[in-house]
């Protein structure tokens, strides 16, 4: 099963903190492109803890807790006052941070790594704080490099509240390591 830990920086580097998260990234693409099985109904790993959609160790982020299904991925998830937008209602950036983050769990599926290049969302209803919506994705079409994937929120009402669609690219591992070696190179 995948670990969710990384190292800890040594006070006063930035490489320690980077050598960890180069860790984190080599274990979770290890994992997302298919080295473990993911099983439907299985928890799925977050992309990294400090992830914004679903890292556990962020106390700013969602903390999405995602699982497989037959036809891709799904979430329950209920926005906090930490996401307030307009009064009682989550901020329209959340949302689309909801489902850009799950489609990033649908990558599971095809098991690929790959970037957002386009992201398009519908806002059916208002989001209201507190209130559990149920967020499923999943790949629609795959041509070559491009990923075109869907998804829908859905109420516990049963009434949809959202919709989304999403271009993402497929990259090599080396997308994300030119990114680590960049910030290891800087002076901080």
């Amino acid at each position: 099963m995948f670990d969710h830990g990384h190292q800890q920086a040594p006070a006063g580097s930035g490489e320690g903190k980077v050598r960890g998260d180069v860790e984190v990234i080599s274990r979770w693409t290890e994992h997302l492109v298919g080295r473990d099985t993911v099983e439907i109904g299985q928890r799925l790993p977050p992309h990294s803890p400090d992830c914004a959609g679903c890292g556990p160790g962020n106390p700013a982020g969602l903390g999405l807790e995602v699982v497989r299904t037959a036809a891709g991925v799904e979430a329950v998830h209920r926005f906090s006052d930490a996401q307030v937008g307009a009064p009682g209602i989550a901020h329209g950036g959340a949302v689309a941070l909801a489902f850009d983050d799950l489609f990033g769990f649908a990558l599971y599926t095809v098991g690929s790594l790959a970037v957002t290049r386009s992201l398009t969302i519908e806002y059916h209803a208002p989001f209201w704080l507190h209130r559990p919506y149920t967020f499923s994705a999943h790949v629609a079409q795959r041509e070559g490099r491009r990923l075109l994937l869907r998804a829908d929120a859905w109420d516990d009402a049963g009434q949809k509240a959202g919709s989304a669609a999403a271009t993402f690219v497929v990259v090599s591992l080396g997308h994300f390591a030119a990114g680590a070696e960049q910030v290891m190179g800087r002076d901080d």
